[in-house]
């Protein structure tokens, strides 16, 4: 009877790891592993990259462990939280980069401050003045690039083709109105780790 009793519960556990494991998605909602659309593999490289982002970030300073969160899908790194300055931000967008296997990386982290309506107004026409001129030179591949704008310095990260294309950018956003500095964190195709074929 024991030995009934025991192959029962074996059974029971084995089964019920072979349903899938409930996680939780980019946008909070749970996904069953079982029908994920990744290998195992993808999958599995891709928890990887996660932990070792999450350690990055924690080694920089342990304040993020709360204020930022990240996801990793396919290669592609996705970024959320809050930090107190935009250098902050920019810091974790380079260490998401560094991480070996980043296809891309989404930095959605906003800066904590008091809202200033004025600055904030002045900051989004900057973005969008460069967004807009970026978007109509012909020479520049304007999905590569994400821009932020803050205080009047533009923060622009992506990659660049070409180092042409590179000097474009920053070229572009150097002749927008009231600009008072541009930080560029622009990564060549070809210092990727991992390119399209």
């Amino acid at each position: 009877m024991k030995f009934k009793f025991i192959l029962v519960i074996l059974l029971g556990v084995i089964l019920s790891n072979c349903a899938g494991v409930s996680s939780k998605g980019i946008f909070g909602t749970g996904v069953s592993v079982a029908f994920d659309p990744r290998t195992v593999g993808t999958q599995m490289d891709d928890s990887i990259m996660q932990k070792n982002l999450a350690a990055r970030i924690l080694v920089k300073d342990k304040k993020y462990l709360l204020s930022v969160k990240s996801k990793v899908l396919d290669g592609r790194i996705f970024l959320t939280g809050k930090v107190d300055s935009p250098e902050e931000k920019l810091l974790l967008t380079k260490v998401a980069w560094e991480i070996k296997g980043a296809r891309s990386v989404r930095n959605d982290i906003k800066i904590k401050e008091e809202f200033n309506f004025k600055r904030s107004a002045k900051d989004i026409l900057i973005t969008s003045q460069l967004r807009t001129a970026i978007i109509l030179n012909k020479n520049i591949k304007a999905t590569n690039y994400q821009i932020d704008t803050y205080k009047k310095k533009i923060y622009v990260y992506g990659i660049a083709l070409t180092s042409e294309e590179k000097d474009l950018v920053i070229s572009e956003a150097k002749e927008i109105l009231d600009v008072e500095d541009v930080i560029a964190s622009i990564i060549l195709v070809e210092d990727l780790r991992i390119q399209k074929e």
